[in-house]
């Protein structure tokens, strides 16, 4: 009975991709700048849509025939969910290469969605994702380069390294030598990435909606949502320029104390155009090379302190946030201003490359989500929960969303001593968090829905930057938490005096301000004499 309603709904997946599938090849081909191009690139649409729908029913078949008869909560029901869930990725993982382009960035962003889907999904989508991407050749460099800027690379540039030193889902980059000298890093769109966009965009969007029609606790339509709405954006790298530009604006204005220790690479217009950008070139570290980054004098602990800070202040203060931090996409370098420590140690400055992806909180969305951090910080349930039914989660799954956001289950998110939302990474703490994820599945995939994208987003960047900072120190760490609480009360107490322009609402401002600033110290003094405790125990 199983197998003749699995065989129904491929059958049905089949002919619905194939329409639908056509229908969206036709209109590329139409609005397409090179139809002939696009009209040989599309007869591989029904190739794509045939692999797209066969793995799709594969998979959701395996899952179903697999698991059939063994009851919830037994053992060999979790022996037989991670064995089907490592085929299921493979497969997935498999299904992304070969069709490139934007599969590859749909699985780049499962890849950061750590708890949201199967850990198996996670670990062999970050594994591979990031470090596999195609290469375009040099020939089709030298196509882009000469149609974007009216010549070959070796009549623009100086000098064009023929090899590329990264390369991505959507583009890869060169360094090249400008007439004057300037050494710059170029960033070059795959070919043709727009023209398959479209068909591929209704493609992937009907298998998810169809598998969710047969299969409700499958719901990923969000993310078929949002990357619709981020790949054109990511695909003009002149919204990314811009985009850098904001980002530096806004550090310069509203957190000129981080201002000299945060950068972006300074962008050639003249050189530049919505798919190919021309930029700085950084000679630094990347963010979880702890090797380079201890040889250049800089202390570990000091970059996790930054990236902390950087990303609360964007959270927080700015409303515009850098949603891909992954760790290829996050550079350090030594501060160029020289200033040390009053230890001597070199201060870090950070880097942030790829700003295609950004999300704008709105003002009630920041200081809602900044609340919810801090009462999280500081244990506030009753702040917790008020700030999660603000945001969407409603009164039945704020519990739940705190707990997404902190990886930590309710009991740990109220616990009042002062390492309560540390994630040690001890195997008892991956099993109770997998246990967690896999218990709420249901309700996960419920307040998914609920939750606006923008939110989503964020967690994809909490994501991000739990592996990031992970990457740089063995251990939990403390300070992360402290600064997030700092700045997330900041602007609480920030909003408070643009409400209520006042002598009075003034001063409570600054007696508020005082009162932070002691708790914090207090915070700090029992972290410091926590890490004394357990360097004493060692």
């Amino acid at each position: 009975m199983a197998g003749r309603s699995m065989w129904r709904a491929t059958t049905k997946l089949l002919v619905a991709t194939t329409t639908l599938g056509g229908g969206a090849a036709a209109a590329t081909i139409a609005s397409s700048d090179d139809p002939a191009m696009a009209l040989k690139l599309c007869t591989n649409v029904p190739l794509r849509l045939y692999r797209d729908s066969v793995t799709a029913a594969t998979i959701a078949f395996d899952y179903e025939y697999s698991l059939w008869g063994l009851p919830e909560g037994s053992a060999e029901r979790a022996k037989a969910k991670h064995e089907v869930h490592m085929r299921g990725a493979r497969r997935l993982e498999e299904l992304c290469f070969r069709n490139g382009g934007i599969y590859i960035k749909l699985g780049q962003h499962l890849g950061q969605l750590e708890y949201l889907v199967p850990e198996e999904y996670v670990r062999i989508m970050r594994e591979s994702m990031l470090n596999r991407c195609p290469h375009s050749s040099y020939d089709q460099v030298h196509e882009v380069v000469k149609k974007e800027l009216g010549g070959a690379p070796d009549e623009i540039f100086d000098e064009f390294d023929p090899i590329p030193i990264a390369s991505a889902s959507l583009a890869q980059v060169h360094v090249a030598r400008m007439r004057d000298g300037q050494k710059v890093a170029v960033k070059v769109q795959h070919t043709h990435m727009t023209d398959t966009a479209a068909a591929d965009y209704a493609t992937v969007e009907l298998i998810v909606n169809t598998l969710h029609r047969f299969f409700p606790s499958f719901d990923y339509r969000w993310l078929i949502a949002e990357v619709r709405e981020s790949i054109p954006k990511e695909l003009d790298f002149l919204v990314e320029a811009k985009n850098s530009v904001k980002c530096m604006d806004n550090f310069r204005k509203l957190s000129p104390h981080i201002a000299d220790y945060v950068y972006a690479p300074k962008v050639y217009w003249n050189l530049s155009t919505s798919k190919l950008l021309t930029m700085e070139y950084m000679e630094a570290a990347q963010v979880n090379d702890l090797k380079s980054i201890q040889r250049l004098g800089i202390q570990p602990s000091d970059v996790v302190k930054l990236v902390s800070e950087t990303f609360a202040q964007m959270m927080f203060k700015h409303g515009f946030v850098h949603c891909d931090p992954h760790a290829a996409n996050l550079l350090v370098r030594p501060s160029p201003s020289g200033r040390r420590s009053i230890f001597g140690r070199r201060k870090p400055q950070l880097i942030l490359l790829d700003h295609g992806l950004y999300k704008e909180l709105d003002y009630n969305t920041r200081i809602n989500y900044a609340a919810l951090w801090k009462a999280l910080v500081y244990s506030d349930a009753d702040g917790i929960k008020e700030n999660c039914v603000k945001l969407g989660a409603g009164d039945d799954l704020y519990a739940l969303f705190a707990g997404i956001l902190t990886m930590r289950p309710w009991n740990k998110v109220i616990d009042s001593s002062v390492d309560h939302l540390v994630v040690k990474g001890t195997d008892g703490d991956r099993s109770e968090l997998q246990m967690y994820a896999s218990q709420y599945f249901p309700q996960i995939t419920e307040l998914l829905r609920r939750l606006p994208r923008v939110i989503l987003l964020m967690l994809k960047t909490n994501d991000c930057l739990r592996a990031v900072n992970g990457s740089l120190i063995q251990g939990p760490s403390l300070e992360s938490f402290l600064i997030i609480g700092r700045v997330s009360s900041e602007a609480v107490l920030e909003s408070m005096l643009l409400q209520k322009r006042s002598l009075l609402s003034w001063i409570n401002f600054w007696i508020q301000k005082i009162l932070l600033e002691g708790r914090v110290c207090v915070m700090h003094i029992a972290v410091w004499l926590l890490q004394l405790q357990k360097a004493l125990t060692l």
